[in-house]
């Protein structure tokens, strides 16, 4: 039996069972390091957040502010921020990780559309082809090739190249990169 090893793993798998209480999308903008929060970008309305479980490197997922279940709910303003957002973090991740492709999408819905958190946001995951092969399949395991850590330091690059950054961030002192689509 061949073993894949995933060091960085240890953390998530170490970690209190229920870390954050309450929402997740509403908790993790107030923490003061946004590098360890995982929120690579903002917006005025939005931000962007690596996924904690990947389906490939540089998946990231597009989540407003103001927590509302209901994709319907989203204001216009943020509604094209959103968009907007999800644009720039397609662009980031193709400058990053050149993938042949992407899956975007939401889960609305709760539990029955595959969402576990019922606080609306967008998935922008990078693909490639044969991105998908046998251990998913018959090992009923994905593999990661990337650390999260290492995926959050070139995105926050890529995200600083955007030509609406105003503010490419500090990466070491963990500030986000800000962009404004005004």
């Amino acid at each position: 039996m061949e073993r894949i090893y995933a060091p960085w793993r240890i953390e998530w798998v170490e970690r209190d069972e229920n870390p954050i209480d309450g929402c997740p999308f509403c908790a993790l903008p107030s923490y003061e390091d946004a590098r360890e929060a995982r929120i690579v970008a903002r917006s005025d309305h939005n931000y962007v957040l690596l996924n904690n479980a990947p389906y490939n490197p540089g998946h990231v997922m597009v989540i407003p502010d103001e927590h509302l279940e209901n994709y319907a709910a989203l204001d216009d303003e943020t509604l094209l921020d959103h968009a907007r957002l999800k644009r720039a973090a397609i662009d980031a991740t193709r400058r990053d990780l050149d993938p042949e492709g992407f899956n975007t999408g939401m889960n609305l819905g709760g539990d029955a559309a595959g969402g576990s958190v019922d606080h609306v946001h967008g998935h922008v995951v990078p693909r490639w082809n044969g991105d998908t092969n046998f251990m998913p399949v018959v090992g009923d395991a994905k593999v990661i090739v990337e650390g999260l850590e290492r995926t959050y330091d070139h995105l926050h690059a890529a995200f600083a190249e955007d030509p609406d950054a105003v503010d490419t961030g500090d990466l070491e002192a963990g500030d986000p990169v800000r962009l404004s689509f005004e």
